[in-house]
């Protein structure tokens, strides 16, 4: 239970920014009969166990609970599943994913390294709930259960194994050093949304298996110099313009034989973006060119590894990947695509959905449609069902963001809006137990669409603020893939505690955040930093031509990631506008960032130099004229630390006074209780001192 006297940095921290104890990963049986969702015990209890719905009564029932198995011990994480939590931005622990039978009947997971088979019971007939410790390596990583419900395969380091009936063994792989079977390469996990490399046959008689191969890729090491005994750590990271890992597919019987599958169309096609094998049609495998232009649909012969094209979808920009989109729906193929400026469903090459509804992902197929994630305006995330005829029927609509999960006539509704989050089952409309935390702060932000392009802002004031001139905090994220004004109390929570200190805070969605269309993302491609400022300006000005209490003689910017990137640019261009910035985890020189996200929007480094030239923050380091603090995470594997230390570096040359707060030890994720906490508070003082500002956090 939250104390109200504690402060807010300290609870946002203590509870992992307010992620322990929400009820989330829900699966429907596809008989409707079962939900299982994870959750942990409480609001600052990191730690999830795997639970039972049982969708007629509402009823909860724990199925496995880590503490109960022995698991999570820190020390005993395998290093590759300590990468894939920070690929995912994976704060919790205990069960943090799982696999599971289509009727949910039986569901596989690691704890530590280990391997677990739960025999979940029917909520209907009652039974109990088995769970067994299954033979492993202890090192085991994105387990996946066989459709018989009898063995498990698991990643162990390069290969890839199964245990279960007939023991542990090797299935694939162990033979070179560069090369793993079965578990998604870095790009794949960090960018594409593909968190798995291996996928069972519906009868359970081969797997599609990815191959990747690291030799390719540039080493790079991470080092940790506040252990200075400690050797560095090598990672293989693809830079933009440089060489990725290269990636194949075979189908691979239990007896370890193989059948290659020659998706890549001789090299033209160089992303493994998804991979679906399911009862509902022949396997499909989604893949990429390097570009980004194309996007083709293969259906794959599982006997001769052949492969047929089914669709193709061509962009002049770029071709996104909608997490759910390319599925078999009754013999038909869902996939997602911009069709005349909306991003629409379309089924068998025919557009169902209608123009000004985008569709940001899909959920399932229940029955006669599909339910999807959409949005009209961008500020909501709607839950909807659109048949073939295209019809729409909402399911959950308006006042914030919703998702879900359905199977077997059962919908699982997750609505999350200013006032905190629900998630609801229905038919029967029973609410699913929440453990999180009230927070002691209220965010109050109000909505705004302001200048010619209609830029959806928001402006947050002390609680009880008397309307006097404040000054202004800028509080983006502002890039790509992201969105911060929405109707969502959770965007709002770190804003409304620095207002409540003295600020105005502004929080702006610019030119290429989504749930606007295709066109509208597409304005930054070739450069990633004038329309993004120029956004953050304009919607800054226009508030303050209408709101008195917005000085615009005191102004900062605040940001983390990309809005790291876009709090130094803005002190380095615009410094009559912007007068102190804190800068965590920047991008300084896109060069140093991934292909895949990079090459989307600035292309090829070698062909299009100067998309990176006008996007570069060193070559403009002498530019500075306001306060600027960079925050970085030493053991950052996302955005290295190079990026700030060369930004330093250029500052230094050029004899620009700067500040730069070092974080050992901490990751793009900054989970560590105490630096998430502490650096709240650093950055309120170094912006009150940059300003001129009086006072101090009196907690």
């Amino acid at each position: 239970m939250n104390n109200p006297q504690e402060s807010f940095p300290r609870q946002y921290a203590r509870t992992r920014r307010f992620t322990c104890g929400a009820p989330r990963d829900f699966r429907v049986a596809d008989d409707g009969s079962r939900v299982l969702f994870l959750r942990s015990g409480a609001g600052d209890d990191p730690v999830h166990a795997l639970w039972l719905l049982d969708p007629a009564t509402g009823h909860e029932l724990v199925v496995a609970d880590p503490t109960d198995l022995g698991g999570d011990d820190p020390a005993l994480l395998p290093d590759a599943e300590r990468a894939r939590r920070e690929r995912f931005r994976e704060s919790g622990s205990g069960i943090v994913a799982y696999d599971a039978l289509g009727d949910l009947s039986r569901a596989c997971f690691v704890l530590d390294g280990r391997v677990f088979l739960a025999e979940v019971p029917d909520p209907a007939t009652g039974g109990d709930v088995l769970v067994a410790e299954l033979e492993c390596t202890g090192d085991a990583v994105d387990p996946r259960i066989r459709p018989d419900g009898a063995s498990v395969t698991y990643v162990s380091g390069p290969s890839l194994r199964i245990t279960g009936s007939g023991g542990d063994r090797r299935l694939i792989g162990g033979v070179s050093p560069t090369v793993s079977w079965g578990s998604a390469e870095f790009l794949a996990a960090e960018e594409m949304g593909r968190s798995r490399g291996h996928w069972w046959s519906p009868d359970g008689d081969h797997l599609l298996v990815a191959r990747v191969d690291v030799a390719p890729v540039a080493e790079w090491w991470i080092s940790s110099p506040v252990d200075p005994s400690s050797p560095p750590r090598a990672i293989r990271y693809p830079a933009a313009g440089t060489a990725n890992a290269e990636v194949g597919l075979s189908v691979v019987g239990l007896d370890g034989a193989t059948t290659t599958v020659d998706w890549s169309a001789g090299g033209s096609l160089e992303y493994l973006a998804d991979v679906s094998w399911t009862a509902g049609g022949p396997p499909l495998v989604v893949a990429q060119s390097r570009d980004q232009r194309t996007v083709v649909v293969w259906e794959v012969d599982p006997v001769s590894g052949a492969v047929s094209e089914r669709h193709r979808i061509i962009d002049d920009h770029w071709v996104d990947l909608v997490p759910g989109a390319i599925r078999w729906w009754d013999g038909a193929l869902v996939t997602v695509e911009p069709r005349e400026g909306t991003t629409r469903l379309v089924v068998d090459g025919l557009a169902v959905s209608p123009d000004g509804l985008h569709v940001r992902s899909v959920v399932g197929i229940d029955g006669d449609a599909v339910v999807a994630r959409a949005s009209t305006d961008p500020t909501d995330v709607d839950l909807i069902r659109v048949r073939r005829d295209g019809t729409v029927q909402p399911v959950a609509t308006g006042g914030g963001v919703h998702s879900g999960a359905v199977g077997g006539g059962v919908t699982i509704v997750s609505s999350t809006g200013l006032e905190g989050s629900t998630t609801t089952v229905w038919p029967g409309g029973h609410e699913v137990a929440s453990y999180v935390e009230e927070p002691v702060v209220h965010p109050e932000p109000t909505f705004h669409v302001v200048g010619d392009r209609g830029l959806r802002s928001a402006v947050l004031v002390p609680e009880g603020h008397d309307d006097s001139p404040l000054p202004v905090l800028l509080d983006p994220y502002g890039g790509p893939h992201a969105q911060r004004v929405q109707r969502v109390r959770g965007q709002f929570l770190t804003s409304q505690w620095f207002a409540d200190q003295g600020f105005a805070v502004v929080v702006v969605d610019g030119r290429g955040t989504p749930g606007r269309g295709p066109s509208w993302e597409r304005t930054v491609h070739g450069d990633l930093a004038g329309p993004v400022l120029e956004d953050q300006v304009d919607a800054l000005q226009a508030l303050a031509a209408v709101d008195r209490r917005l000085d615009l003689g005191r102004v900062a910017i605040r940001g983390w990631s990309f809005g790291g990137y876009l709090a130094a640019l803005a002190v380095l261009r615009r410094p009559d506008v912007f007068h102190a910035a804190v800068a965590g985890a920047p991008v300084t020189d896109w060069r140093l960032y991934d292909t895949h996200y990079t090459e989307r929007y600035l292309g090829d480094p070698a062909t299009e130099p100067e998309n990176y030239a006008r996007t570069d923050l060193c070559v403009e380091a002498a530019w500075l004229e306001r306060p600027l603090l960079l925050v970085h995470g030493l053991a950052d594997d996302n955005v290295l630390a190079a990026h700030t230390l060369q930004l330093s570096r250029a500052l230094l040359e050029a004899g620009r006074p700067h500040r730069v707060l070092p974080l050992s030890g901490v990751t793009h994720m900054t989970p560590q209780v105490d630096v998430a906490e502490n650096l709240l508070r650093v950055q309120l003082e170094f912006l009150r001192e940059a300003l001129g500002l009086p006072g101090s956090d009196p907690s």
